[in-house]
């Protein structure tokens, strides 16, 4: 658990109970907490503003016997609470990055009170502002290039051991082929699309129990994109996807941007 701090909330301090932890989903820059309309966060407790010199730090109060070191030990292994976890975290994420300069902070950021958040915001002011700038006025879009997988129509079976061998080293020349020409796709369409972001980062292949796909992945890219330039990128990938039906491009977007912005303990 993170033990850490910041300086100045909105109010009072936050009493916090011993059993009882303070959940930091993000850091925006001058939001207005009521343009969150009453957020909820996780458990469905009070989203609330820690601010330090313009920056705003949300968080809830979370139960430590869940989220505390030992809690998040057994629960991260576990799927169903790690999905409704993360469900509770974008949510707060989205919306403040709707109305504000947003960098999220990872899954299961805790502190043990304010006083540790606010500690954490002063110490790394001038990093978090710096992230702060490079994503204000910019979405984040997924964009993956999958090699397509086609049904084998039924054989019969081989008359020999040449011939088993023979289909065996035919098909494996077949995935070599696939595979090469969805890198030059995947090379193609990241020229095409990099020109309209600001940034862009390789991310390694996602297994395809998570994607749903069953073709090899061979490109995975979060591209950093204006918010001016979401349409024209939509179009493009629009485009991309026609001119490459040897291959499977798997773009979503927008939204705020994870893979330019995620704070991390120092």
């Amino acid at each position: 658990m993170a033990e850490q701090t910041a300086q100045q909330t909105t109010g009072a301090p936050a009493e916090t109970p011993a059993s009882r932890g303070r959940y930091l989903y993000a850091v925006s820059r001058g939001l207005d907490l009521d343009a969150l309309g009453g957020l909820l966060g996780l458990g469905d407790a009070d989203v609330e503003a820690v601010e330090v010199d313009g920056l705003v730090g949300l968080v809830s109060s979370v139960d430590l016997d869940e989220y505390g070191e030992e809690g998040l030990r057994h629960n991260l292994e576990r799927l169903d609470w790690l999905e409704t976890a993360a469900r509770g975290h974008d949510a707060v994420v989205q919306a403040a990055a709707a109305v504000a300069p947003t960098a999220p902070m990872r899954l299961a950021t805790v502190f043990r009170d304010d006083d540790g958040v606010r500690r954490t915001l002063a110490e790394q002011h001038d990093r978090i502002s710096a992230v702060l700038d490079r994503v204000e006025g910019h979405e984040e879009w997924s964009v993956k290039v999958l090699t397509r997988t086609h049904d084998e129509p039924p054989t019969t079976p081989a008359s020999s051991g040449a011939e088993y061998l023979r289909r065996r080293q035919e098909a494996r020349q077949a995935r070599d082929d696939d595979q090469r020409d969805a890198h030059v796709a995947a090379e193609q369409v990241h020229d095409a699309l990099v020109g309209l972001a600001a940034a862009s980062r390789r991310l390694p292949p996602q297994d395809p129990r998570l994607t749903g796909h069953a073709g090899t992945m061979v490109h995975n890219v979060a591209y950093l994109v204006p918010r001016d330039l979401s349409d024209a990128f939509a179009a493009a990938v629009g485009d991309l996807t026609g001119d490459h039906r040897e291959v499977l491009i798997d773009a979503r977007g927008p939204w705020p941007p994870y893979s330019f912005a995620i704070l991390e303990e120092p």
